[in-house]
């Protein structure tokens, strides 16, 4: 079987792109870039179904790539030629990532530009001016460089991409979507790129599509029971919060860990409860800057952190709180800041590397939701648990993920998590300590303490780190925000607490002291060193070890 699947050297590919290939290591297409790839050099529209992880980028990336560079040998003027529509800044920023690696040897011939960013559409004008020849973009912002005249698609586009399709109007980018349409020339090449295939794909497929080929290319949306383990647990709110320490605390979850939380206010709760007991954590959610959640994504991929707790925001495209006669400044303010955020995405599209778990703290609101949540985890071959933690308001929306994802199998494919919580009684008065101390009070300041901070970081970002990009290693997100009370017992767990049959298996204190010694002694070695050269020199000092001298002589003659 494996012998006569179609391999990326059969495809017709410049050598250049194939070199880039080998370079990420890909040795052979996966199912979806050995379909999808050619169909697509043969000109024709695509809608293509594939789950999350499973090359969804590539295989339209590598045929554009191909289309520019063969347009190139016969002479041509430099023009915009493909457009990628991408429902959120972070997936803007891993496309055009994607393209640029697959660009490595051909560069000079295709050039890329992300315009998905904050930045104002003033100081995006001279990287349009320079017509790359591919853009990435969400709707809203592709059609104000359309409006502002920065960009001009009529004569020159062949070929439109739109990723996460399914994600592009829950998103608020209906009309946007359909006033940029209005720019694009009659006659293009779509590709229409998505996890699910629902109403709004549908809508998207009439819009965009001519005589599409449709791929579906899993009968299930998520990996089998092979690669990803699902588990369900039923647990009211203080069991999810006594739950979610034993987890971690005693390191029964391994790993790189995602949490999912239905509200921001529930991020900074979760943060500041985990930060009680010594347990580190980021918050990523819409409140936070753009190059702020881009850099903890990277440095979380990079290994420096292994517990995010997400936002995944259903409403983000609604207008604010619901609106009384009075406070409309603060309304108008929160409408605002909705609009600002309509372009963030957790769980969706964003490319988070080598996750082992997904833990539903707060279960999703739709099956669309769980789907694109679970799917961080267990991407391409690699293995991945999803543990959702379940209360008795969140048990009609079960019954319909397990409805969709256990239809065509007999198998369910959301197992019960087998634990039993009263071996973990004994935590349950350090857990109400912890809770008590998180009030609402402490989870206001923390939320805009971090925000403060991060807007500082995202200055930085933009600026100093650009010319110091070794400082961008040293800026953490992970920090404890600490309004709340911290009490220091808290931070250890004594050997009668822990449930006898994990006794042997479990030492919670051995990994922390560990960290402790091999982490400040390389900073202490040379710190010290080049402070004693430093003091030897200073006079003030010297001065100083001379007075006490005098007092001590004064001090003998009395």
């Amino acid at each position: 079987m494996a012998a006569e699947r179609l391999q990326f050297h059969e495809m017709g590919l410049d050598d250049r792109l194939l070199k880039a290939v080998a370079d990420l290591g890909w040795s052979q297409p996966t199912l979806i870039q050995e379909k999808a790839i050619p169909l697509a050099l043969e000109g024709k529209d695509l809608l293509a179904r594939a789950r999350t992880g499973s090359g969804k980028t590539a295989a339209y990336a590598i045929p554009i790539i191909q289309r520019i560079l063969a347009s190139k040998q016969s002479v041509r003027e430099q023009d915009v030629r493909a457009l990628i529509l991408v429902p959120t800044k972070e997936l803007g920023q891993q496309v055009q990532t994607m393209m640029r690696q697959l660009t490595s040897f051909c560069s000079r011939d295709v050039r890329v530009a992300d315009i998905s960013g904050k930045a104002d559409v003033s100081t995006q004008r001279p990287i349009l001016m320079e017509k790359p020849d591919v853009v990435v973009g969400t709707p809203s912002r592709v059609l104000a460089h359309l409006n502002a005249q920065n960009l001009a698609l009529h004569s020159s586009l062949e070929m439109l991409v739109v990723d996460e399709a399914d994600l592009v109007f829950s998103f608020g980018f209906e009309s946007d979507l359909k006033n940029l349409l209005c720019h694009l020339p009659k006659i293009y090449q779509s590709f229409l790129m998505s996890a699910t295939f629902n109403e709004d794909v549908q809508a998207l497929k009439e819009l965009l599509l001519h005589n599409p080929v449709t791929l579906k290319l899993q009968g299930s949306q998520l990996p089998d029971t092979s690669q990803l383990q699902q588990y369900t647990i039923k647990c009211e709110e203080e069991d999810k919060f006594l739950l979610i320490y034993t987890l971690l605390k005693l390191q029964l979850v391994q790993g790189k860990t995602l949490l999912f939380v239905a509200a921001v206010d529930r991020s900074y709760r979760l943060k500041l409860f985990l930060e009680q007991f010594a347990i580190p954590a980021c918050v990523l959610n819409s409140e936070l800057p753009v190059q702020s959640r881009c850099h903890i994504i990277s440095q979380f991929n990079q290994g420096f952190y292994d517990i995010i707790i997400a936002t995944d925001e259903q409403s983000l495209v609604e207008p604010a709180s619901s609106s009384s006669g009075k406070k409309t400044k603060k309304n108008s303010r929160a409408k605002t800041a909705k609009a600002k955020d309509k372009e963030y995405g957790v769980s969706r599209g964003v490319d988070f590397q080598n996750v082992s778990n997904v833990i539903n703290f707060d279960f999703p609101t739709s099956v669309d939701s769980y789907i694109h949540r679970v799917g961080r985890t267990a991407r391409a071959d690699n293995p991945g648990t999803a543990l959702s933690f379940i209360s008795h308001t969140e048990l009609d929306a079960l019954a319909e993920v397990e409805e969709a994802l256990g239809g065509d199998k007999a198998e369910a494919a959301l197992k019960p998590y087998e634990f039993k919580m009263e071996e973990i009684e004994g935590f349950r008065y350090r857990c109400r300590d912890a809770m008590r101390a998180v009030t609402k009070q402490a989870v206001k300041e923390a939320r805009l303490k971090e925000i403060k901070q991060e807007l500082l970081n995202s200055e930085k970002l933009k600026t100093y780190f650009e010319d110091n990009p070794r400082d961008l290693q040293l800026l953490r997100h992970d920090k404890d925000i600490h309004p709340a009370v911290i009490k220091p017992h808290m931070k250890n767990i004594p050997d009668y607490l822990i449930p006898e049959t994990l006794r042997g298996v479990v030492n919670p204190l051995s990994s922390r002291k560990r960290k402790r010694w091999i982490k400040p002694a390389p900073e202490g070695v040379v710190k010290s060193s080049f402070k004693k050269n430093v003091r030897g020199r200073n006079p003030l000092k010297s001065f100083q070890y001379k007075r006490t001298g005098n007092k001590k002589a004064r001090g003998g003659k009395s």
